[in-house]
């Protein structure tokens, strides 16, 4: 097929591409753990970079008479992160050792008591929302049983001027599901799976 622009319009990028600024993530907090709502809330603001959750199938190999075939295995749900930006009150920074610190203490290696019970350390949801240029949501994803397994360095450096502090949240996680999947967008058909799941 020769090049030709008319075409690409048409048939690729009818809305322009969707922007990788334009997210939010919020977090369900364990009620269990009892964590400050205030910086809950602070944390969609300060959420500054993350990723739309990977899908991952696992293959199998089977061997036959020197040969192998690779059929479908099963589905793995892999790390995801989170980097913040840190605020002079700790809020958020504060949240997340707090609810670690629940998972497993600092100094006597116990867990708290009560969040034993149904691993209810585990948030009810974290979402994730992609927007859309004109501000509708355009795509969203449930992250379940999620709970923080890293919180990384805040690096600290004279030279360093003109910036404000990050540091990075890993979670494991439970499984992801799609929340809103269906914009008004649809150009390029609709690929509907919620009743699939």
């Amino acid at each position: 097929m020769a090049f030709n622009i008319d075409q690409f319009k048409v048939n690729g990028l009818q809305y322009g591409g969707a922007r990788p600024a334009l997210f939010q993530v919020s977090v369900t907090t364990p009620p269990a753990i009892n964590l400050d709502l205030t910086s809950a809330r602070k944390f969609e603001f300060t959420a500054r970079a993350s990723s739309l959750p990977e899908m991952t199938v696992g293959s199998v190999d089977i061997p036959y008479f020197g040969r192998k075939i690779k059929i479908a295995g099963d589905r793995t749900f892999n790390d995801w992160s989170v980097t913040v930006m840190n605020d002079e009150d700790f809020g958020v920074r504060s949240m997340m050792e707090k609810w670690s610190n629940a998972i497993n203490r600092l100094v006597s290696n116990t867990r708290q008591s009560d969040i034993i019970f149904l691993e209810n350390y585990k948030a009810p949801g974290i979402e994730v929302i992609q927007y859309s240029k004109d501000g509708s949501i355009l795509r969203s994803y449930q992250i379940i049983g999620a709970f923080p397994t890293t919180i990384e360095a805040i690096a600290l450096d004279w030279d360093t001027t003109n910036q404000v502090e990050t540091f990075t949240v890993n979670f494991a996680y439970d499984y992801w599901e799609p929340g809103i999947e269906i914009s008004g967008k649809i150009a390029g058909g609709i690929n509907q799976y919620i009743g699939d799941i």
